[in-house]
């Protein structure tokens, strides 16, 4: 622990913070273990795997339960458990990667081809079935509570699936309905992830709880930020076209507050928008307006200001500390 604190005083003197410093070694082990889970006795199977995987993403679900163990007190005992755990959520998220872009028919995923755009819809179906497998295999050795934690997860995913296919170019959909799905397609796993590193460190109820709504506030505001950066841009931090929601009819923060606001966006969403027509240049236009972004960001605001808020309640530590720089990067990503 001496040698973790003295390298994140040295980073942050340096005007650099990176969270992932106070629990490097576990996460070392963790990205071992995730790649090792990618190899299958198939190799179209393997390749899809690590083509989405390897060396990408921010691993933020992994880092956000290593976090969270360590922050509510979790010692190295049962360290194995938390990194098993961790790995398990990463597994789920990435399978959920895989099967939104058979649903989206989305071409581009982390700046480069889709795994559907490059290997087809079946083997990207049955790749995303494996990492579902894999989660549950690594789950397998926790007790039920553990267990049915990850599973209402990914039953909250699937349904919040649905329900955001059911919004599609509906303009009657509320910020109600927005906050509904984000919270089972993104939240619902950062929840899982604090509640059941809490639960690995034996903690009483009121902190596992408290680290679930942590983990809502923080699944909230990362993909409300999301959401701002779809529209704002530019194409090359988001890794994808700026605007694919809108192009999608995906019922997005600010395509929701937009349609609220303005019935020549209403409509536009409505009927359907052409890739790069000129009702997609004007509906982009009306959605990056002033207000409907000004209202966007005021409501990712309000999220890090409840995650910050339930995270000062846990003792002073490098790992609170930590978790409050992934809190902070939401605001960062977004300007």
């Amino acid at each position: 622990m001496v040698k973790t604190q003295k390298a994140l005083n040295a980073a942050a003197s340096n005007g650099f913070a990176n969270p992932a410093i106070a629990v490097e070694g576990d996460l070392r082990i963790a990205e071992a273990k995730l790649l090792g889970l990618l190899d299958s006795r198939e190799g179209l199977i393997a390749e899809i795997c690590h083509y989405l995987i390897d060396g990408r993403g921010k691993r933020l679900r992994p880092l956000f339960v290593l976090l969270v163990y360590r922050a509510v007190g979790g010692g190295d005992a049962n360290a194995r458990d938390a990194i098993d755990a961790a790995v398990a959520l990463e597994l789920i998220h990435s399978a959920t990667l895989l099967h939104d872009d058979i649903i989206d028919a989305g071409a581009l995923r982390r700046g480069k081809p889709s795994a559907y755009a490059r290997f087809g819809l079946g083997p990207t179906l049955v790749a995303g079935d494996y990492l579902f497998s894999r989660a549950f295999q690594l789950c397998g050795r926790f007790d039920e509570k553990l267990v049915n934690i990850a599973a209402g997860a990914c039953i909250e995913l699937t349904e919040g699936e649905v329900m955001e296919g059911r919004f599609h170019h509906n303009a009657t959909v509320s910020l109600e309905d927005y906050i509904a799905v984000i919270d089972r397609k993104t939240a619902s796993l950062f929840s899982a992830g604090g509640k059941v590193a809490s639960e690995i460190a034996g903690t009483k109820p009121p902190v596992a709880n408290a680290m679930a709504n942590l983990g809502i506030a923080v699944g909230r505001a990362f993909q409300m930020i999301d959401d701002l950066l779809d529209v704002t841009g530019p194409e090359q931090k988001i890794g994808k076209p700026v605007g694919s929601d809108l192009r999608a009819g995906i019922p997005s923060l600010p395509v929701v507050i937009g349609v609220e606001r303005d019935p020549e966006l209403k409509r536009l969403f409505q009927d359907g928008i052409t890739a790069d027509g000129p009702e997609f240049k004007r509906a982009l236009d009306i959605l990056r307006g002033r207000r409907i972004l000004a209202e966007a960001r005021t409501m990712a605001a309000a999220q890090i200001d409840r995650a910050r808020t339930i995270l000062e309640k846990l003792p002073p530590s490098i790992y609170r500390d930590s978790l409050a720089m992934i809190i902070d990067d939401q605001v960062d990503r977004e300007v």
